[in-house]
């Protein structure tokens, strides 16, 4: 039988969506999608689908942290993502492993503090202890337009915030940020990625679809997937955001609300 090949391993941190959308369903199948081979240490029960979450359940801190040291001890990681951290008890189980065992492997940090519904994903302070405690052990932190106002704190409506956001989370001490437009208006998306050497603006038409639900989730584990394969953070990020915007456009139309994306693209396409 002919083995599959598999470049770069991810370890992903974050929490569960049932209906497959987003949390580590989505990652894992955009890791997988892109080449990539996925774990995954489980933060959170969530009970959703793409009409909105209805209930959360924390996992423990300790089973959070043992999955984490599990899964580096034995299998290894290129890169971690790290999504849903919903207390601060989560967060801080994620940090105190990082700092043990994964100091040199580059880290995404994607704030998820909302949910595309709406609803609330992270307790009172978690925001806090994101910027504070982990976009210093980040390589990118990959924000919303919302979640980067939560982060730094002042209003963020257009490319200059966009920007003004990245440059607050460099101050804070992540290596570099991805500040996301795509919850803005406008007829295009705006994404800016600020990093020591610059500012790159990523600007492309909006698609019109309400297939959007888990696009964070998937911008940032395509971007730890890249890293994992040994490349560049800016080349990295373009390819994840066009992965991203093909999974928009040819997503499969289902649920009734924000539909999830087609993850597998690049797979069927290639069977074609």
């Amino acid at each position: 039988m002919k083995t599959m090949s598999c470049r770069g391993r991810v370890l992903i941190v974050a929490g569960s969506d049932p209906s497959g959308g987003a949390g580590i369903q989505a990652d894992i199948k955009t890791v997988t999608a892109l080449g990539g081979y996925a774990a995954a240490a489980v933060t959170a029960l969530t009970v959703q689908n793409t009409r909105g979450v209805t209930a959360v359940m924390q996992a423990p801190s300790d089973i959070i942290n043992g999955q984490i040291r599990a899964v580096l001890d034995d299998i290894g990681a290129d890169a971690i993502k790290i999504g849903m951290l919903g207390d601060l008890t989560a967060a801080e189980a994620v940090e105190e492993a990082l700092k043990s065992v994964a100091r040199d492997i580059p880290i995404v940090l994607d704030p998820v503090l909302i949910a595309t519904s709406g609803h609330s994903l992270a307790q009172k302070g978690v925001a806090e202890f994101l910027v504070r405690r982990l976009a210093p052990l980040a390589a990118v932190v990959t924000p919303n337009a919302d979640e980067a106002a939560s982060l730094t704190g002042f209003p963020v409506s257009g490319p200059a915030d966009l920007a003004r956001a990245g440059r607050d989370l460099l101050r804070a001490g992540a290596a570099a940020a991805l500040v996301k437009g795509g919850h803005l208006t406008g007829e295009d998306v705006v994404d800016v990625l600020v990093d020591p050497a610059g500012e790159i603006l990523f600007r492309n038409p909006r698609i019109a679809s309400t297939s959007t639900h888990g696009t964070g989730c998937t911008l940032s584990s395509a971007i730890a997937t890249g890293l994992a394969q040994g490349m560049a953070l800016r080349p990295a990020v373009a390819r994840a955001i066009d992965y991203v915007r093909e999974a928009i456009r040819t997503a499969p139309g289902l649920g009734s609300g924000a539909g999830p994306l087609n993850h597998a693209h690049p797979v069927t396409e290639a069977k074609k």
